[in-house]
């Protein structure tokens, strides 16, 4: 159709023009964010410490799933309480703090586990072709992140980097700046961190409706 266009202009003697389709906009949706309360149910939830751990790593880190099954049991350093985030998306190094909490957790875990390589290995030798040197699958994550919604009562629509969302926006609400939080997550842009300021409630004013006002709390 454009180059019969094209042949319709030139036999007539008219200026060539360049055919423009209108742009599809893309919808703009703001990400899933979790309360502080439902995140402290999400980590009580599981009934293994493993899937505990597990959660922990993903709000504590900000990890994405294919970063936190990637977590050998060498990215781990206690002593500078950081965790070595290697060939996260851009194959880009990084370094994100550790809690003492969470290290806590952690040493727990691989004394009650003992993983060999990876922090979170698959299924054990022998059970359903698994084998124990193996990384834990990315449906084994989606799985425990969903029995753990489910166990906590969270009725929000949520997934796994919905944590890591959570984290964002948490530490953007505690007063980081937005750059520190860019690098934290590994983000290329900084237009993709940006989206976070959107929804956390934090500024010069915390965000309230005027209802608050009309009938504001005893």
């Amino acid at each position: 159709m454009v180059y019969g266009l094209r042949f319709i202009f030139r036999m007539y003697g008219l200026k060539d023009k360049r055919m423009e389709l209108p742009k599809i906009k893309q919808e703009k949706r703001l990400p899933v964010v979790l309360s502080r309360e439902e995140v402290k149910r999400l980590l009580k939830a599981p009934k293994l410490l493993k899937h505990r751990v597990l959660i922990g790593m993903l709000y504590g880190c900000g990890l994405r799933c294919f970063e936190l099954r990637n977590v050998k049991l060498n990215d781990l350093d206690y002593d500078r309480k950081m965790l070595h985030v290697r060939q996260g998306k851009g194959k880009k190094d990084r370094y994100v703090p550790l809690s003492e909490i969470l290290i806590n957790g952690l040493k727990k875990y691989l004394q009650a586990d003992n993983p060999t390589e990876w922090l979170f290995n698959g299924k054990e030798e022998g059970k359903d072709g698994g084998d124990k040197d193996s990384q834990y699958s990315q449906r084994g994550v989606q799985w425990a992140v969903s029995q753990a919604k489910k166990a906590a009562g969270i009725i929000k629509l949520m997934n796994v980097h919905t944590l890591r969302h959570t984290y964002a926006t948490h530490l953007l609400e505690d007063g980081l700046d937005i750059m520190t939080i860019k690098d934290l997550l590994g983000h290329e842009c900084i237009d993709t961190t940006m989206v976070y300021l959107h929804v956390a409630q934090s500024g010069r004013v915390k965000p309230f409706s005027p209802l608050d006002k009309l009938y504001p709390s005893k």
